[in-house]
């Protein structure tokens, strides 16, 4: 459900399906199903693109499929014109980025960091710095816990005070379980201290004042050092960074393939186009006559006999482009002897609206609606703006004959048209002069002797007139679509 509510004051809404949508989307959704037709929609059939649209209408489904496929190639090659410029405008930034990636990755090549190997060189310089002060820490840490062999003199160690605590214990364990425990406890500190000692022992063991593995250290991390300040905060960033740049580097140095690939493909685009182009264009010359031919003869039933309507399929001036190769031009003849003019340049706007009328009849009747089609609604305003007579009676004819396969709505004043509809309905207006001036419009279906007395005020201004009246009603009696 398509819906627009209009309020007095404030913003009028729209909703689409029940759900409120902007009311850009509710017009572009509507105008698939609903055509408006006015004085500004002839101004537009005088464009070029808007006769185009017209005959590719008219064309059916086979060219319709084939307009859309060259779409899609010409879209595709625009993508690709496009790649193809940005490829070679960053040509010099592209390589002179791939070179400065190669540099880059020369140099991490050539020094070999390992994962986390700054920060274990870190603790190792630290380490090999300090020697002496780890040494005396070490040792009197082992001599405080062990003791010291070469001093058999010094204070008794921990492991000695405390097996000399354990045996105490040991001794009145049995006497009270509570004490025994203890001893255990204690025991049990023994052990860890006796572990302790030992890997205090090994670690100074392991301790050796070597200047040229701290010289080498020093300038391994040196070497890593360079690699930090320019690719990344840590070791590991560098490498994260090396796999990204190495990467990056191979789709830069791949820049000239991928041109040639583009190239390449740009040429078969472009033998796409021109084939798909030439069916286009000779759909539209076997078209471009059928509809002239079509138009011509609804013309003539619209009171333009010996006009003659044309459509002329030129090739474009700047060859194929974003709908084909082809340059359409509608022309019309008003009358035998006057020159074929474009639309709008030599027909009066009474002329124009039965050409409109006569294109949209004469599509109508190429593309009728199937069974489980939505049904198109065309909406005529002041379509018989500047005819009368015997032409309004046609116009009303083929707008009826139009509604046959689509729901038409028409907004007229003349009588000769109105008496064609299915539904007559009046649009009237009034004001309420008691106290604040509103006025109001309303809208009602006219039927039986009501529609007769308002084609009789649409005819003279006088609906009680007999004349008028019997005029009416024989409208609506000759209103018959054969």
């Amino acid at each position: 459900m398509i819906l627009r509510t209009v309020a007095a004051q404030g913003r009028s809404r729209a909703h689409l399906g029940g759900r409120s949508v902007p009311q850009g989307l509710l017009a572009q959704v509507a105008s698939e199903f609903v055509t408006v037709h006015g004085q500004s929609e002839q101004l537009r059939l005088r464009a070029p693109q808007r006769q185009r649209m017209a005959l590719d209408e008219y064309l059916g489904p086979k060219p319709a499929r084939i307009l859309v496929n060259y779409r899609t190639a010409w879209a595709t090659k625009q993508a690709v014109v496009e790649e193809i410029a940005d490829l070679t405008a960053r040509r010099t930034d592209r390589e002179r980025e791939l070179e400065l990636l190669r540099m880059g990755l020369a140099e991490v090549e050539r020094i070999d960091p390992q994962p986390g190997e700054d920060v274990e060189l870190d603790a190792q310089i630290n380490r090999l710095a300090n020697v002496e002060d780890l040494r005396l820490a070490a040792s009197s840490t082992h001599a405080a816990i062990s003791g010291d062999e070469f001093d058999p003199e010094q204070a008794p160690s921990a492991v000695s005070q405390i097996e000399a605590a354990r045996r105490e214990l040991d001794l009145a364990g049995p006497s009270d379980p509570a004490l025994a425990a203890l001893g255990t406890r204690v025991a049990e500190v023994g052990y860890l201290l006796a572990d302790i000692g030992a890997d205090v022992a090994g670690y100074l063991e392991s301790l050796s004042v070597d200047p040229q593995r701290l010289d080498a250290a020093q300038a391994r991390r040196a070497e890593l050092a360079s690699l930090t300040r320019s690719y990344g905060a840590s070791i590991d960033e560098v490498l994260e960074w090396a796999s990204a740049a190495g990467l990056r580097a191979l789709d830069l140095d791949g820049g000239d393939e991928r041109l040639a690939e583009l190239a390449n493909q740009s040429i078969e685009l472009d033998a796409e186009l021109v084939t798909l182009a030439g069916k286009l264009t000779a759909a539209r010359v076997k078209g471009s006559k059928a509809l002239a031919a079509a138009v011509t003869v609804e013309l003539e039933g619209l009171a333009m006999a010996g006009s003659q309507f044309i459509v002329d399929v030129d090739p474009a001036p700047d060859g194929l482009g974003p709908w084909g190769a082809d340059h359409i031009v509608m022309r019309l003849i008003p009358h035998p002897g006057a020159p074929a003019s474009p639309l709008g340049q030599g027909a009066s706007g009474g002329e124009l609206s039965r050409v409109m009328l006569a294109i949209e009849v004469a599509l109508a009747q190429a593309s009728p609606s199937a069974p489980g089609d939505v049904v198109p609604t065309f909406v005529f305003d002041e379509v018989d703006a500047g005819v009368g007579g015997r032409a309004a009676l046609e116009v009303g004819r083929r707008l009826a004959e139009l509604a046959r396969t689509a729901q038409v709505i028409v907004v007229t004043h003349l009588a000769q048209v109105a008496a064609f509809a299915d539904h007559h309905i009046s649009v009237s207006k009034s004001s309420d002069t008691a106290g604040d001036v509103v006025t109001q419009s309303d809208v009602r279906l006219v039927t039986g002797d009501e529609r007769v007395a308002e084609l009789a005020r649409m005819l003279s201004g006088q609906e009680d007139s007999a004349a008028a009246r019997q005029h009416a009603a024989e409208l609506l009696a000759g209103a018959v679509v054969g």
